[in-house]
């Protein structure tokens, strides 16, 4: 059995407002499954699909409090096009943010509700992501995420340092996940964190019950009677297996 990442779960005090930022600064569509859920997916996508991990914004009436510990890196193909990207972000109302990155060739940004992201320089390993170049998830032990996580799902490590560590999917395509070592412990529930899907014919119950034999744990966050099981790793990210598709 094996499960795969398809899609990002990001709080948001206003999931329309915010989810109009996000469709245009990655050029995505823009749907609602149910009021207070914002989806967003590349134009003519069908999910689920390698080729682009997905953003559901979801309102939460709880404001942002301490810097996210899962963020998105854009892609970008040539200088001209970071300094583009990065204009029209800010005319989409990103402002530029501190998070202690000092002089670095990429840009750090925080969307309108504070959530800080990256704006890439060119990197040939990004060429064919798409407009999100990589999932990062700040942690302590990069190797250790990368034991737990390379059996989580069924990506490929592509590195491994003490450092950082870099998985993408098997298929060799869409965005990178990269666990980068970063100071600082969890102190509250993420904002922002990974939804994983078992395949076809899966069953949720059994591959929720592997997850946890790997070292996954059950964690409430006030989720209820709901259809998806939600878990966390172990550095405490939650993250949610949702029903087979």
């Amino acid at each position: 059995m094996a499960t795969r990442l398809v899609q990002i779960h990001m709080k948001a005090q206003d999931d329309a407002a915010l989810g109009r930022f996000w469709a245009q600064a990655l050029g995505w569509g823009i749907s609602s499954e149910e009021p207070g859920v914002t989806n967003l997916e590349p134009v003519d996508f069908v999910y689920p699909d390698p080729a682009a991990v997905c953003i559901d914004i979801v309102a939460d009436p709880a404001p942002k409090t301490v810097k996210n510990r899962v963020h998105i890196d854009l892609a970008t193909t040539s200088a001209d096009h970071q300094a583009d990207l990065v204009a029209r972000l800010k005319d989409l109302g990103a402002t530029p943010t501190d998070v202690g990155q000092g002089d670095v060739p990429w840009t750090v940004l925080a969307d309108p509700e504070g959530n800080e992201f990256c704006v890439l320089e060119p990197r040939s390993i990004h060429r064919d992501t798409g407009p999100i170049a990589v999932v990062v998830v700040d942690c302590a032990d990069p190797r250790a995420m990368a034991r737990f996580w390379g059996e989580v799902m069924d990506w490929t490590l592509h590195e491994v340092t003490d450092e950082h560590a870099v998985l993408r999917s098997a298929k060799g395509v869409g965005p990178y996940l990269e666990f980068l070592r970063t100071p600082g412990v969890k102190t509250v529930r993420n904002r922002v964190h990974l939804d994983l899907r078992p395949y076809p014919g899966d069953d949720q119950a059994a591959e929720a019950a592997r997850l946890r034999a790997l070292g996954a744990t059950d964690i409430d966050v006030g989720q209820g009677d709901v259809p998806w099981t939600v878990l966390a790793d172990p550095e405490g990210n939650e993250f949610c297996v949702l029903t087979p598709l």
